[in-house]
């Protein structure tokens, strides 16, 4: 039996998340980035005043934004003093990825309750496996798409095909709220004319290669021998090459993993002096410290090894790691490992980035199974921790 494969993609997910909260900006350009100073101003008669690009200063990068706002220029990752001068008049709102979340998770349990075998892409994106659901693959998708209106109040983009390439590729063929289904048949007709770009793998490195060798569409990518590409892009991604272009894949969905760490990391909107803005990065530092150690917890997890990362203002990185005794997901523990990792780096220079992550992690229920009872004993009578420096 042929696979059907599903590709979810909520359209515009965090600026969409906004407006069912601020339903006023609706048809309006609106950026999603920067921090809290853009919160909007609540009048006394309810009326609300919101922040506008153009009166942005700093360094972020957008998060997101509206199909207005994309319309004028305005992309995911673009950097906010760009963004201002091709919609100086957009609003600007600042990320609340505690919403985001939530209504991740809603959307998701919505598509599960029809659909259960699903691979997680992040928090507005799943494949969704419907091989073996006996329903017209349209009347399907339509369900599906439906459940997630119902549940959040927001709209996705569906693309069904025979693999996970092809069905990535087709959710963004009708955004937004659309839904295309492909056979391999169709590959030639409909997928051959699109930029070779389009291809999820195809970076921007690649693509300038390719444009260099006279290769621009995904059909041009396919009339070139499999000889040709792994002379010019090696074995391994030629081979991958040949076979995308093709719309060949083979990959199964992957319904479970575990994640290798979690971390936290925040740029500042101007670079930070440890000595000068002592207080105001130790703020920072520690709540990192907290969120990490909340995402373990909601998560289940518990690790091992507690990392922090620095850029400088020059752009150099360090990472520093700690491996502690036992894994943990305690914040004042996590905060003193940090804090021992960063008495092993040089705070001469100011500071534009700060990150902490855990590695080696364990689910929690395992680790508790595996912890000795001398160990419970010593933890239950381990006293305060210290703030660490």
């Amino acid at each position: 039996m042929s696979r059907r494969i599903a590709h979810l993609d909520m359209d515009a997910f965090y600026a969409s998340v906004e407006l069912l909260r601020y339903p006023e900006l609706r048809g309006q350009p609106v950026v999603v980035g920067g921090r809290s100073q853009q919160q909007p101003l609540q009048h006394e008669d309810g009326s609300r005043a919101f922040s506008r690009l153009r009166d942005y200063a700093g360094r972020g990068v957008v998060t997101t934004s509206t199909y207005e706002a994309r319309a004028l220029g305005v992309f995911s990752a673009m950097g906010m003093m760009k963004a201002a001068k091709l919609a100086p008049d957009a609003v600007l709102l600042p990320a609340d990825f505690d919403a985001y979340r939530h209504y991740s998770t809603l959307f998701k349990q919505a598509v599960r309750e029809i659909a259960p075998l699903i691979e997680d892409r992040g928090i507005d994106e799943i494949y969704i496996d419907l091989t073996d659901i006996t329903e017209e693959t349209r009347a399907l998708a339509l369900r599906i798409r439906e459940a997630v209106r119902e549940a959040t109040g927001l709209s996705c983009s569906i693309g069904v095909a025979p693999n996970k390439l092809l069905a990535k590729i087709c959710s963004e063929l009708e955004k937004p709220g659309g839904i295309t289904i492909l056979a391999m048949d169709d590959v030639p007709t409909r997928i051959w004319p699109m930029a070779a770009r389009k291809i999820n793998g195809i970076g921007p490195k690649a693509s300038d290669k390719l444009a260099g060798l006279g290769i621009r569409t995904i059909g041009e990518l396919a009339q070139q021998t499999q000889e040709f590409l792994l002379q010019h892009f090696g074995r391994s991604y030629g081979e991958w090459l040949f076979r995308a272009a093709r719309g060949l894949d083979e990959r199964p969905l992957v319904t479970s993993s575990e994640p290798k760490s979690i971390s936290r990391e925040t740029t500042f909107e101007r670079d930070l002096h440890t000595r000068t803005d002592r207080a105001r990065l130790s703020e920072i530092f520690t709540a990192l410290c907290e969120r990490v150690a909340g995402d373990l917890q909601r998560k289940g997890y518990v690790g091992k090894t507690v990392g922090i990362k620095l850029r400088y203002d020059d752009f150099r990185t360090l990472t520093r790691d700690l491996t502690l005794p036992a894994a943990t997901a305690d914040p004042a523990e996590i905060r003193r490992a940090a804090g021992e990792c960063l008495k092993r780096v040089p705070l001469e220079r100011r500071l534009r980035l700060l990150g902490v992550r855990v590695t080696a992690l364990d689910r929690k229920a395992d680790a508790d199974r595996a912890l000795p009872p001398q160990a419970e004993l010593m933890l239950d009578w381990t006293g305060p921790i210290g703030n660490a420096p």
